[in-house]
């Protein structure tokens, strides 16, 4: 979410020198609190500002009910499945969408490992944007008869007890969609997975910077570049002929080589699957 934010205030100032305007804009944490958020967007909607532009789902959905009176237009960023977020449809609310293509996701895993017996599905039950792609990897193990135990969680200490029950039930490896709950805890279990010999397959990049495995998603500075384009056009030109949501194209795979080397896993089938990006844990 930092990367999207950065991203966001950056294009915002480049289009501000590009068209010799001045953009103000300030930018608030909610630290995933509803009530905190619910503060940071009434406020705005008071100060009469032109656009809120939320970060993932919680922030996007109490930015929509703020709004609701006034009709600020809200131009939300990296919501995974606005329909079950119930985002769509509202005609002063857009954004970007980063949508999960987890069968993809779940055939990295295979061309990785074809012998896997049993996934391991890690996730929080309070992320709407967890819902769709848990329910299609559960479709695409079911098809191939693959076993799979889920572990839900919802604060870092649920999260590194979901990752250790899944250790002792000996997963051959985890996924994980989109998921904020998750990823603010990946640095908290990516080493236990890892001396385990479990491979921990994601929705996003930023957990992979984090010590996890490997993902296929979208670059998340292009996807606040184009948040903050969309903001631009609402706050100049209005809602009109914007569409529900736009969608980011994915096909990045992130691989972390330091992971990578822990697992000893060869990552060369991924190769030919897209294109391929490496790093080392941040940290961040």
């Amino acid at each position: 979410m930092d990367e999207i934010a950065n991203a966001i205030t950056a294009e915002l100032d480049a289009i501000a020198a590009e068209k010799g305007v001045t953009i103000k804009y300030e930018v608030y944490s909610g630290q995933n609190d509803q009530t905190t958020i619910k503060q940071i967007t009434d406020q705005a909607v008071a100060d009469g500002v032109d656009a809120i532009v939320p970060i993932a789902t919680l922030a996007a959905q109490v930015s929509t009910v703020s709004a609701e009176d006034t009709k600020t237009p809200v131009v939300y960023a990296a919501i995974s499945d606005p329909e079950a977020a119930e985002l769509t449809g509202i005609d002063y609310v857009t954004g970007t969408s980063d949508a999960l293509n987890t069968e993809f996701i779940m055939e990295m895993m295979f061309a990785e490992n074809p012998d896997i017996e049993k996934v391991g599905l890690l996730y929080s039950l309070s992320e709407k944007n967890s819902e769709t792609p848990i329910a299609d990897a559960k479709a695409y193990l079911d098809a191939k008869g693959i076993a799979y135990s889920e572990q839900t969680a919802s604060t870092n200490d649920e999260v590194v007890a979901a990752a250790s029950a899944l250790i002792a039930e000996g997963v051959d490896a985890i996924f994980t969609p989109t998921d904020n709950v998750i990823m603010a805890a990946e640095l908290a279990i990516y080493e236990d997975l890892a001396n385990a010999g479990i491979p921990h397959y994601t929705g996003a990049d930023s957990f992979v910077r984090n010590g996890a495995f490997a993902t296929c998603g979208v670059n998340y500075t292009d996807l606040g570049t184009k948040t903050a384009d969309l903001a631009y056009e609402v706050m100049t030109s209005g809602m009109d002929g914007m569409e529900d949501y736009y969608l980011m194209d994915g096909g990045i795979i992130t691989v972390n080589t330091e992971t990578a080397d822990k697992l000893g896993l060869d990552y060369s089938a991924f190769e030919s699957m897209g294109e391929l990006v490496t790093v080392v844990t941040s940290e961040e």
